[in-house]
């Protein structure tokens, strides 16, 4: 299939620049393309790879196994010549080129390590399945990703040399621009001549990098807050690389101003509750505070009255959290390979160990055949991922309107650990004629955001509707391998049926016979309490909690305290 060329791409100048950045210098450390869908991203890198000449153009499915990927044992040599030769992977086959992740968001973590790791240092050190390889693996890494299917965790997006948000064209011109070339190209191959952009420096041409903006780039990364010195090398990096771009021998103060957006947006964030990249404004500003000044230096600091230098401002963005504990591992079905055991009867047999397994032994003995023994099993271990699902009654009692407040404040303060974790929040509500499942299973702010954004409250309370879909969501978590943590807020009242509350009841028996942790917190208010939300809680076996305050930081102390 013939490929789109790179700099037909209407518009998207940024991503553009990113990427013929990381080709000039691929120690910047790879480019990641944030984005709606059919925004380009896919047909930017795929034209990338075109614009580097004839290099590969390795794509890295989000099924992956970790040896597919690094490389592993090569079974065949090892069962008929008894070799324990490497087989290369998905690393090697991409050196000299360009590897792509597409919804890189998705992969999982120990993955992402290991290509930002290789993609750094442009070698692939293997040390499993009894083999001992390394191996050149220089190649330029593009990811990209939905913002709207939740957000790459921090320690991870840092990672990333250049981030770049890339938009369809939002106006008409550009947007019929876009669709006269796609349609030339699919017609006859042909783009205009003016979609030929600047062919790249040769290989290995590097400009010089002066102490002036050696200087600005470290008061930059001080500027917005960015944390260790790996703001201060892309800046470096970029802005040598950018200068090498545009044929000049040294870079600038401008080659710096230039880049900045590209290497510090992703690296400001704070809190959980901070937009993903830095807004533009707030960028502008530290660009202007840092580098900007008489003849392009920084404002020097003036001594205070008292003869002591001014405090300096608190970098961009929320104060720190504090660190949230790592979660738990746990042996898993999946996740990375750490060794091997016998393999019990019914148990999956890891193949790689196996023949590994029966090299040794053929090794002493040849010819030996295959024995039960030889068997071994994979153990695998994975971050232990925790659902919580908020169940909350959303009717038209009194204190509707203070409770959908509550569990809006809660999923998003839940959330404020699943930016650090893998952990994820839901929310049920339940009124009227049924339940409704508002959010879905996330770890993205952004996403429960979106959907959050209205939570209509009235009618009916059918409690036990409610009860029936938080289990169905806790269940499903929990056969994907996840923990799940069943939160009802309520009263205990049912309304709808003269059997309300008896089906209620039934609903929390059987969340006690599926054995999923729950808790009950209690939002009966009044003189005269009826005590229905702490028979909902025995009948469910689940922890009760009193919540006389619906503060949503009160009631998220409350769940993670169960947790």
């Amino acid at each position: 299939m013939s490929t789109f060329p790179f700099d037909a791409v209407v518009g998207q100048d940024d991503a553009k620049l990113a990427l013929r950045l990381a080709a000039v210098d691929p120690r910047i450390g790879g480019v990641l393309l944030r984005g709606e869908k059919g925004s380009a991203k896919t047909t930017l890198a795929r034209g990338f790879a075109l614009l580097l000449g004839d290099v590969p153009f390795v794509e890295l499915p989000l099924g992956a196994t970790e040896d597919r990927l690094v490389g592993t044992l090569d079974a065949r040599a090892a069962l008929v010549g008894g070799q324990m030769r490497f087989e290369p992977g998905l690393l090697a086959a991409a050196h000299g080129g360009v590897l792509y992740v597409d919804e890189i968001n998705l992969l999982a973590d120990h993955l992402v390590d290991v290509l930002l790791d290789v993609a750094v240092s442009g070698e692939n050190l293997v040390e499993r399945d009894g083999v001992s390889h390394r191996h050149p693996a220089r190649f330029v890494l593009v990811g990209s990703m939905n913002p709207e299917e939740g957000e790459l965790r921090p320690q991870l997006l840092d990672r990333f040399g250049l981030c770049v948000d890339v938009r369809a064209p939002d106006d008409v011109a550009s947007r019929v621009e876009s669709v006269r070339r796609r349609l030339a190209f699919d017609g006859s191959g042909a783009v205009p001549a003016e979609a030929h952009g600047p062919p790249l420096p040769a290989p290995g041409t590097e400009a010089i990098l002066p102490d002036a903006v050696l200087e600005a780039a470290s008061r930059l990364a001080l500027e917005v807050g960015a944390e260790g010195l790996r703001a201060d090398l892309v800046l470096c990096r970029s802005s040598a690389a950018h200068a090498a771009l545009n044929r000049r021998p040294e870079a600038s103060l401008a080659d710096l101003r230039r880049v900045a957006p590209l290497v510090l947006a992703h690296r400001s964030r704070r809190g959980p509750f901070d937009p993903p990249v830095m807004p533009p404004e707030h960028l502008e500003r530290a660009v202007r505070d840092a580098i900007d000044g008489p003849d392009g230096e920084a404002e020097p600091d003036e001594p205070s009255p008292q003869g002591q230098p001014p405090p300096r401002p608190m970098p961009l963005g929320a104060p720190r959290r504090p660190p949230v504990p790592p979660p738990a591992r746990a042996t898993a079905p999946r996740g990375r390979t750490v060794g091997d055991v016998p393999a019990d009867a019914g148990a999956a047999v890891a193949v790689l160990p196996t023949v590994r397994a029966v090299t040794a032994r053929r090794a002493a003995k040849p010819g030996a055949a295959l024995e039960p023994s030889d068997l071994r099993a994979a153990v695998r271990v994975d971050a232990r991922a925790r659902t919580i699902v908020v169940c909350v009654d959303l009717s038209g009692s009194m204190g509707a309107p203070e409770r959908a407040t509550a569990a809006t404040g809660t999923v998003l303060g839940l959330l404020g650990d699943a930016y650090e974790r893998r952990d994820r929040v839901a929310l049920v509500g339940f009124h009227g004629d049924g339940a409704e499942v508002l959010v879905s299973p996330t770890s993205s702010i952004e996403v429960a955001r979106n959907r959050l954004d209205e939570v209509a409250t009235g009618g009916e309370t059918p409690l036990a509707a409610g009860i029936r879909t938080g289990l169905d969501v806790a269940v499903a978590a929990c056969r994907a391998g996840s923990d799940a943590l069943l939160v009802l807020l309520t009263d205990g009242r049912a309304t709808g049926s003269p059997d309300a509350v008896d089906l209620a009841m039934v609903a929390a028996g059987e969340v006690r016979r599926r054995n999923v942790a729950a808790m009950v917190l209690d939002c009966e208010r009044g003189g005269v309490r009826l005590g229905l939300a702490t028979r909902l809680a025995e009948a469910m076996g689940a922890r009760h909690v009193a919540v006389d305050d619906l503060d949503p930081a009160r009631v998220t102390a409350a769940i993670r305290s169960a947790t």
